[in-house]
């Protein structure tokens, strides 16, 4: 699983010095920076431009509701991984087996051929290639992610040392322009802050919050707490007290360097009037201010580092699809299931990268309440008196109600249901995910876990 990037991780620290059983000060810092890595890609950078851009003078409130749960989520769900001595299998071992398989698969399913990965090349295509043509027809988006998700699948099929190696230079670049951009945005912005827009004017972090649903980071983390794992037992890290500690300094790490790359991009999209006059994603805005600011040889640059850091994100989600399923189904090589993602890929992204993240909403505010259940029951289950009962219940019950306001962010008409405490702001799952867990809670010293 993941295993394009769990070999690269490891192979960066194989030559550590760190005494057995514990790590340097430098290999904690780098395993920061690795986490901080798993996170980083080039789809994530398109979100928080939009919403500043959008949010208009409500851009505070806004950025706090996203960073809640593109950075705090994310660090929480390894914190939690940490704490539960494991990734999402053990986090979720008190559910039956099968959900655990389904939701896994359904996991998979979002990160890989249904959304992440057709993102990867969409943002390319955004980002790298539609800059420079003028009113580009349906016919070059599909001849473009035909070639893109076709040297996906080589890629996928043939992994070695080079893409490694093009991986590891490529997010420190990607690192250093962000910051050079951050502080262009600071030191000279380009434009003036935009009017609000309707989504933001009413309740600017509740649409904030579940804009931060689009990094799909959460799902991501449930996974990385075993890749990071992995890499500490690889070090000689074996003590589970000593496991947590170092995985929850990575998180720490991870998630402030997520944190400064959303405000600044934020900022960016909170002064971009005049630079742009309307936007539809936060691809567009940035290929704008990079060309106010550099002209165009720093877009020719951000062009480049960008596909580039999309090609390599998009053959790890591909290959880590691709283990997953040749395991779950035990059907099929390795190589026939990349066949069939990366055309799955190729397909979808063809619908447009707007209309992909339309799309993608409401599945997200169906699936992330189960993902931030699972979380809490995590941090609570040494409260729970029946800890089998209280998080298969409060995971149904989010379930259930995140899937009442997916149904609603589709577009349909639940007027019925306006009753439902918060339910007019694609938050009912809140209160009564929170009532289950406080008839679940008891006494630490009467815990009686099944």
């Amino acid at each position: 699983m993941f295993r394009l990037l769990l070999r690269s991780a490891i192979r960066g620290y194989r030559n550590g010095v760190a005494v057995k059983g514990s790590l340097s000060k430098f290999d904690v810092l780098g395993l920061g920076f690795m986490t901080f890595a798993f996170f980083l890609g080039a789809g994530n950078i398109i979100f928080p431009p939009l919403a500043g851009f959008l949010a208009g003078e409500h851009l505070t409130s806004a950025m706090l509701g996203f960073l809640l749960t593109a950075v705090g989520l994310p660090l929480f769900t390894l914190v939690a991984a940490a704490l539960a001595g494991g990734g999402f299998t053990t986090m979720a071992r008190y559910l039956p087996p099968f959900v655990v398989t389904l939701m896994a698969t359904i996991i998979f399913i979002i990160i890989g051929p249904a959304f992440a990965t057709p993102r990867t090349g969409l943002v390319a295509y955004e980002m790298s290639f539609k800059p420079f043509l003028n009113d580009p027809s349906q016919l070059v988006l599909t001849l473009f992610t035909i070639g893109f998700f076709g040297v996906v699948l080589l890629l996928s099929l043939n992994q070695g040392n080079l893409l490694d190696a093009v991986g590891k230079i490529l997010t420190p670049i990607l690192l250093l322009l962000l910051v050079g951009l951050a502080l262009a945005v600071f030191i000279l912005p380009q434009g003036t802050q935009p009017t609000v827009d309707d989504a933001y004017l009413a309740q600017p972090f509740v649409t904030g919050f579940i804009d931060g649903y689009n990094t799909m980071d959460t799902f991501a983390a449930l996974m990385f707490g075993t890749l990071i794992l992995d890499v500490l037992r690889q070090k000689g890290v074996s003590d589970i007290k000593v496991q947590s500690r170092y995985l929850t300094i990575a998180a720490l790490i991870a998630a402030a360097g997520l944190g400064f790359v959303y405000i600044s991009l934020f900022i960016l999209g909170g002064t971009s009037l005049g630079v742009v006059t309307s936007a539809s994603n936060g691809g567009e805005i940035i290929s704008a201010y990079v060309l106010s600011l550099f002209g165009a040889p720093g877009l020719w640059i951000l062009a480049a580092i960008v596909s580039l850091a999309c090609l390599t994100t998009a053959v790890g989600l591909v290959s880590a699809c691709a283990d997953y399923f040749q395991r779950l189904t035990a059907k099929g090589s390795y190589k026939a299931w990349v066949v069939i993602i990366s055309l799955l890929c190729m397909l979808v992204a063809n619908v447009g990268l707007d209309t992909l993240i339309s799309v993608s909403v409401p599945v997200l505010v169906a699936c992330y309440p189960v993902a931030v259940a699972l979380v809490i029951a995590t941090y609570l289950r040494p409260l729970m008196r029946r800890a089998q009962f209280t998080y298969r219940l409060s995971l149904t019950v989010a379930f259930v109600f995140g899937l009442l306001d997916a149904i609603q962010a589709a577009g349909l008409d639940m007027s019925a249901l306006d009753f439902l405490p918060l339910f007019d702001i694609n938050m009912a799952w809140v209160l009564p995910t929170a009532l289950v867990f406080m008839v679940g809670l008891g006494r630490p010293h009467a815990i009686a876990v099944r």
